[in-house]
């Protein structure tokens, strides 16, 4: 999608990542290789004039050295902070904005003092890996310590302990930065996860006026508190009674900014080119509500069904939306795992989540 956008404006790319039928290499020139690569990513630096990367998991010692060897916008700083939950949070208060009480949790004895101090739930998580809910446990019983602290330990990196929060909301908003200084933030997401899964971004977000303003000033303080470039994404959770914490950054597009593709006058895919080549960067103004739904690999069948049949597209009409599907390309659509989202754009977002819940496809 960053190709996409970054060709419209006149942008060449070459992508390198290990699947052979690559999204990117769809529609860009592609090396097939690791992540980790040295020599595979030295090729990148011959072919591209500048490197982004848009994924976590990429070694931060190639990013080190392609620094030395091409340009790359983003530097490899945030992305070593960001691979590391409990580097990210120090830097996350360092930038002045709180974050879920933690602790760094060396044996079992210190996590079974931690919970002690919490008080239950709370989450146990890798510091390092994990998505969609993958490297974390819930402990909701004292019983529940040992198990948690041998299954996550397994990992073999360290672990961190976080106070549950009781939030009425998750939020998120995505930033960006360019290397003169200018930063510009996105509406912000309300997001709605099951299964640890995000499942929907609602634009405008259901909280008070002065939330959303506060959200999008944590946001901009973060990017130039952490000196970002590019896009940044800010998680995080609300609680009608005790303000906004934030949950987790991600130094790259994010899954909650797929709504800006049509809701927004610039993308965050445009946006992210704008930055990372130093241009002046795009309106971030909103065009329309929007409902963002991630389309799972369950999804695929009925929903392409659903939208080619006439009838169906009635009740679109009907409810005054717009759905605009956007597939990844990825080579097998495999359960649970993210194939592409709908953005449904309508007069508000009470008519996008009916035509999304009508449908009857995303059944939770």
């Amino acid at each position: 999608m960053m190709a996409l956008a970054g060709s419209a404006m006149g942008y060449r790319f070459v992508a390198l990542d290990p699947a052979t039928d690559a999204p990117a290499g769809q529609v860009a020139s592609q090396i097939v290789a690791d992540y980790g690569d040295f020599a595979a990513a030295r090729e990148l630096a011959g072919r591209a004039e500048i490197i982004t990367y848009e994924f976590e998991n990429v070694d931060a010692g190639v990013a080190a050295m392609l620094m030395a060897e091409s340009y790359v916008p983003q530097g490899s700083e945030l992305l070593y902070t960001t691979q590391h939950r409990l580097r990210e949070k120090r830097a996350i208060e360092a930038a002045g904005v709180r974050v879920a009480p933690y602790a760094e949790i060396r044996s079992l004895d210190e996590l079974r003092e931690a919970v002690r101090r919490f008080g239950l739930p709370c989450v146990l998580k890798t510091a390092t890996g994990g998505y969609d809910g993958k490297g974390q446990w819930v402990i909701r019983d004292e019983a529940e310590i040992a198990r948690a602290y041998e299954s996550l330990s397994a990992a073999g990196t360290e672990l961190v302990l976080e106070q549950f929060i009781k939030f009425d909301k998750e939020l998120s908003v995505i930033a960006a930065r360019s290397p003169q200084g200018e930063i510009k933030a996105f509406p912000v997401a309300e997001n709605i996860h099951v299964d640890n899964i995000l499942h929907l971004s609602i634009v405008p977000a259901r909280v008070p006026a002065e939330t959303l303003k506060e959200a999008e000033r944590l946001a901009t303080r973060i990017a130039e508190g952490l000196k970002a470039v590019g896009l940044i994404a800010v998680e995080l959770f609300w609680s009608a009674s005790d303000g906004l914490y934030v949950n987790e950054l991600a130094p790259r597009p994010h899954n909650s900014g797929h709504y800006t593709m049509e809701a927004c006058r610039t993308s965050q895919f445009e946006q992210h080119v704008r930055a990372v080549c130093n241009l002046p960067l795009g309106d971030t103004a909103l065009l329309t509500p929007v409902v963002m739904v991630n389309v799972l690999g369950e999804h695929v069948a009925p929903l392409v069904d659903h939208l080619a049949d006439r009838d169906r597209a009635a009740q679109a009409e009907r409810l005054n939306v717009a759905p605009k599907l956007h597939l990844y390309g990825k080579s097998e659509a495999i359960h649970k795992r993210k194939m592409g989202h709908v953005n449904v754009l309508a007069s508000d977002t009470e008519a996008a989540l009916a035509w999304i819940s009508e449908t009857n496809i995303w059944r939770v």
